[in-house]
């Protein structure tokens, strides 16, 4: 790594790792280049008054919904998605919930049966398209051995009223599978193995789905987005396969702007520490690093150094990046998420603390078109989440996934969904939240 300082500014060339996608079938266009970071000032911020109010929330009982994801259709219905450690079995059909009148109330959505490929009790994924199609990943999960099992993806044309599944993958140890549509009517999805971020796309709303080549021969499917001129934007992690597959030297970004035909990597800015242990308290949680896009093409990446939550933005599609710090405290950030739109708006969630002091942030960024302006940081009030694991007998706080999804909602507020986890009687479900922009 090469740091050099010039009138107050510092400037990071990172060194590229070689090319490790050689032997690959059909190998993939993979340009690795050097990437420039432009560190702004880590403090302070531009904060804002506090113009985010939390509604009281709207908690749904039901079955668990661990680990949800949250789409708002174009109709202005909105889905939840989530998972489960209730039932171990496979042999269920992944949850999906929905609600006709902005989330005051919610039921859940016959998504088909297993015998039909609607099987999946692990990790999943919703998105949207501009046509008002929805795509559906979810995987299956083995407890027993702790290995994934599958990878299937459900498509309804009709707002949730029916869906079809296709099965992409039955390989062993998969993981961690998103979706994505983009603005020219292909969808792709992304999946890990430990052997790499496998690929597979779709041109024809979901009815059938073409393998290409892995984008990345090592590392875990942590993250992608796709930006207005469908740009596609991977982030690869070093942990794959469910924490059982660690190549610590995978740090990459990898966009395409050929729909995923060929990928240029880049390594991300900034520092972070990674363990295989995911048990190990004194590690900082990672898994998910969330990329986003604005409307102009900027690439966006969020990550957390501990006690510090960190913005990167990339004009470039990730060859140079300005960062900043845009929250920090006494106790440790992790988990993030990160959406975006318009030029530079961005809304990104995250936990802070441990145990009792766990606690759910949501914040509105807002950078513009102007490269040289500091962030403005728009926070609303911490809150608690009513998830629990019982260790040793004792019931602790939990953060029941590892990202909390958020949405920007056509009325102009914001939506957040969180667990209800081993509450009070053993109760599961959701909490919804509305955020309201004053």
């Amino acid at each position: 790594m090469l740091r050099w300082t010039c009138l107050g500014i510092t400037v990071v060339g990172i060194a590229m790792v070689g090319p490790a996608d050689v032997g690959v079938a059909g190998a993939v266009a993979a340009t690795h280049e050097a990437t420039a970071v432009v560190e702004a000032s880590r403090l302070p911020i531009t904060q804002v008054p506090a113009t985010l109010v939390l509604a009281d929330p709207v908690h749904h009982l039901d079955v668990d919904a661990r680990e949800p994801m949250l789409v708002e259709h174009p109709d202005g219905t909105l889905f939840v998605a989530g998972y489960g450690r209730d039932d171990p079995t496979i042999e269920q059909s992944p949850r999906l919930w929905k609600s006709g009148n902005g989330g005051a109330t919610w039921e859940r959505v016959d998504v088909g049966a297993v015998a039909n490929g609607a099987k999946g009790n692990s990790d999943v994924d919703l998105t949207v398209a501009g046509d008002g199609t929805l795509y559906f990943a979810a995987m299956g999960f083995d407890r027993s051995v702790g290995e994934g099992t599958h990878v299937v993806v459900g498509v309804s044309h009709d707002v949730g009223a029916t869906w079809s599944w296709s099965y992409l993958t039955r390989d062993r140890r998969v993981d961690r599978p998103w979706v994505r549509a983009t603005p020219g009517g292909s969808q792709h999805v992304i999946w890990n193995d430990g052997n790499g971020v496998s690929h597979r796309t779709s041109t024809d709303a979901g009815r059938s789905w073409a393998t290409r080549p892995r984008i990345h021969s090592r590392g875990g499917s942590s993250h992608m987005a796709v930006g207005p001129a469908g740009e596609l934007a991977v982030r690869i992690a070093p942990i794959s396969a469910s924490g059982q597959q660690f190549d610590e030297d995978v740090e990459l970004i990898a966009v395409s702007t050929d729909d995923g035909r060929s990928w240029q990597k880049h390594v991300p800015p900034g520092d972070r520490d990674w363990s295989p242990d995911l048990a190990d308290p004194t590690v900082l949680s990672r898994w998910v690093e969330p990329l986003a896009w604005d409307d102009d093409g900027a690439l966006y990446y969020l990550w957390s150094e501990g006690q510090e939550l960190r913005l990167g933005r990339s004009a470039d599609r990730g060859g140079t990046w300005q960062t900043w710090t845009i929250a920090h405290g006494d106790e440790v950030m992790f988990f993030p998420y990160l959406i975006g739109r318009g030029r530079g708006e961005l809304a990104a969630t995250w936990f802070s603390g441990r145990g009792a002091s766990l606690r759910v942030n949501v914040a509105v960024i807002e950078l513009g078109s102007n490269t040289a302006a500091q962030p403005r940081v728009t926070r609303a009030a911490p809150f608690q989440q009513d998830a629990w694991v019982t260790a040793d007998g004792t019931r602790v706080r939990d953060p029941a996934g590892e990202y909390v999804p958020i949405v920007f909602l056509s009325d102009g507020d914001l939506g957040v969904v969180t667990p209800i986890q081993n509450g009070p009687d053993g109760r599961g479900g959701f909490s919804w939240w509305r955020i309201e922009r004053r």
